[in-house]
């Protein structure tokens, strides 16, 4: 099957295995307006490939995917239409993953940061790198967490500890993942592709229907509890990517940038 979708992500067959990589080495996996769209879109072309049976979602170079790009998300402070358009986009990448009706499993093979992390701890099983971590800085910035960390850590993880990182954006390391439950295990970085093929292969050989319905089960009870919650987050994240302080915060962080 051939896929529709920008160079920013790459999908490669392995008989019934199909890999995920998000494809922009240099830039650390951050997400740009590219990037955006075909994780919104990437699912529901694989559902529609009769062949696949199982996913590794993975990055390419040093990250899984750092955050948003820069570049891009500064221009949202003066163009209301692309601001609005990346939060419909952004709701539609969790609906289409949670709906999504193969296994998943996260090859985290280094930061995975504001929606990379999302997209991590929204697959099915999450393999990390011992060298990796996860990171929802939103609130340092301005910004709700409402791509997700606010609406759904609180159902994987004790929720003081959910405060404690969504309000800091301190760095999560594998093991503390692990720990928390917003990973399934960690592997050593050289063993986390390996491990993760080895488990694809036995997700895509168990029976189909089987499967597939057990995901929809479990995922039943994630969707009911994620209406409200992301809803809200999103339209809250609207709300403060007009503020003030998201301005000068983002700025700020883009003058730096540039230094």
């Amino acid at each position: 099957m051939t896929y529709d979708l920008p160079e920013e992500l790459v999908v490669e067959s392995d008989g019934p295995i199909r890999i995920v990589t998000i494809n922009r080495p240099n830039d650390l996996g951050a997400v740009n307006k590219q990037l955006h769209w075909a994780l919104a879109n990437v699912w529901r072309q694989i559902a529609a490939d009769r062949d696949a049976a199982a996913v590794i979602l993975t990055g390419s170079g040093r990250a899984f995917s750092a955050g948003g790009d820069l570049g891009w998300i500064t221009t949202f402070l003066d163009d209301p239409a692309a601001r609005d358009e990346s939060l419909r986009e952004g709701a539609e990448i969790i609906d289409e993953l949670l709906r999504f009706p193969l296994p998943v499993i996260a090859a985290v093979n280094g930061p995975a940061v504001g929606l990379g992390c999302s997209i991590a701890v929204l697959c099915d099983i999450v393999l990390m790198s011992e060298t990796a971590h996860l990171a929802d800085p939103h609130v340092a910035v301005g910004l709700v967490a409402g791509d997700g960390g606010a609406a759904f850590w609180p159902l994987l993880t004790p929720i003081l500890r959910s405060r404690e990182y969504l309000f800091t954006g301190d760095r999560i390391d594998a093991a503390t993942a692990v720990e928390l439950g917003l990973a399934s295990r960690t592997t050593t970085p050289g063993d986390l592709m390996g491990e993760a093929q080895h488990l694809a292969e036995r997700l895509a050989a168990q029976p189909r229907e089987a499967l597939q319905s057990t995901k929809r089960i479990v995922n039943m009870y994630l969707s009911a509890a994620l209406g409200g919650p992301l809803q809200a987050g999103f339209a809250a994240e609207q709300v403060t990517m007009q503020s003030a302080e998201h301005r000068r915060r983002l700025e700020t962080i883009a003058a730096r940038a540039r230094r």
